[in-house]
């Protein structure tokens, strides 16, 4: 019980600084921002792979949770290339 409360206050903790970190970046910044918290989505989607690829663990819910977990972070990869791509045609000379 201890350590969940210790994860769960540590989860709390790190949503608050995040939130005061994001609100402290100027607008013209959140773009840019976005697309390297989207890079670092890829090892979150290597992650996934290599965790529902081990085969250590077995059963239904852990194969669910690995394709959710596969299905969410190519999302989010593909989203920040989208962003990236729109934002780099900003600054395109003609």
């Amino acid at each position: 019980m201890e350590l969940l409360i210790m994860q769960v206050s540590l989860f709390v903790l790190a949503v608050i600084l995040g939130v005061e970190l994001i609100t402290k970046v100027p607008a013209t910044l959140h773009t840019p921002l976005m697309s390297g918290s989207n890079a670092i989505s890829g090892i979150t989607l290597v992650g996934a792979l290599l965790a529902a690829g081990s085969g250590e663990v077995s059963g239904v819910w852990v194969s669910a949770i690995g394709m959710i977990a596969i299905i969410l972070a190519t999302i989010n990869v593909v989203g920040g290339f989208l962003v990236t791509n729109r934002m780099l045609r900003m600054f395109h000379r003609r």
